[in-house]
């Protein structure tokens, strides 16, 4: 895969790092089956935190084993490892962490995108990007002794969708074609930067840190929505927002209610 002719370069981004993505290893290949999967391979070698970006991915993954597809050229497509001296219980926030990180990041670009629990990122409603977080623990006796906890974070941001694609996916998808004419060198290091400083704020102050900021961009905000698993519907309440361990509220006929990511999926309801 070095070997191929590949626009991002590893050099590029590096280079437009600031000072909180600094300790960030940066690798960049032209095509790859998944870039979490490789990095979940690789996680017992790393030495330091390690962004991996493909220009292509033929297996990319979303929650509950979904596919990613996307077209060659139109989506950004990268993983992130991080480790956490927390344990994995302290991580239950963290894809929204990150889906906050990324609509603060995309604004500097003039993209407004609204958050959907726990880990779409909307435009105009439909969905421009996809978080998929997975984790490995660590014990004490493994690398350097403090143990600890990775976590892959696997993102997704469609930047040209074309009908046949979207037709492909199934349902309407957004995408910003304004992102897709920058340098995606400059896309790339703006999202890290963003990343790596929300992943320090999340690892000393937990989600608490981001409740408000996410509930100022909550999507859903005030509007009637089913919690469904595997096409079950499971609540059904008014979307208040996330508390401070991440978790959606509803307010139900039997009163407000917490619940918990999980593979659970949301979506409006109709009518």
């Amino acid at each position: 895969m070095r070997g191929m002719d590949i626009s991002l370069s590893e050099s590029r981004i590096a280079a437009l790092r600031r000072a909180g993505a600094q300790q960030v290893a940066i690798e960049a290949v032209a095509e790859t089956g998944s870039t979490n999967a490789d990095l979940l391979a690789r996680i017992d070698g790393l030495a330091a935190p390690t962004l991996l970006v493909a220009e292509r991915q033929t297996a990319g993954r979303g929650r509950a084993g979904r596919s990613w597809l996307s077209a060659p050229g139109g989506a950004l497509t990268f993983s992130l490892a991080w480790r956490f001296a927390q344990p994995i219980q302290a991580l239950l926030g963290l894809p929204l962490a990150v889906g906050v990180a990324l609509a603060e990041a995309l604004a500097l670009f003039d993209i407004r995108v609204g958050l959907k629990w726990p880990n779409d990122v909307l435009k105009d409603g439909k969905k421009l990007a996809g978080i998929l977080v997975e984790t490995a623990a660590l014990p004490a006796s493994r690398q350097d002794g403090q143990g600890g906890v990775w976590a892959v974070i696997g993102i997704g941001l469609n930047l040209n969708v074309p009908d046949q694609l979207e037709a492909q996916i199934g349902h309407a998808v957004a995408d910003a074609p304004w992102l897709a004419r920058l340098d995606r060198n400059l896309l790339l290091a703006e999202l890290l930067n963003a990343l790596a400083d929300a992943l320090v704020e999340f690892e000393s102050r937990g989600f608490a840190a981001f409740v408000a900021r996410w509930n100022g961009l909550h999507a859903f905000a005030g509007q009637t929505v089913l919690v469904l698993d595997r096409g079950q519907v499971l609540q059904q309440g008014v979307a208040v927002g996330v508390d401070a361990v991440g978790r959606l509220l509803l307010d139900t006929a039997a009163g407000r209610v917490a619940v918990v990511a999980g593979d659970v999926s949301l979506r409006i309801k109709e009518g």
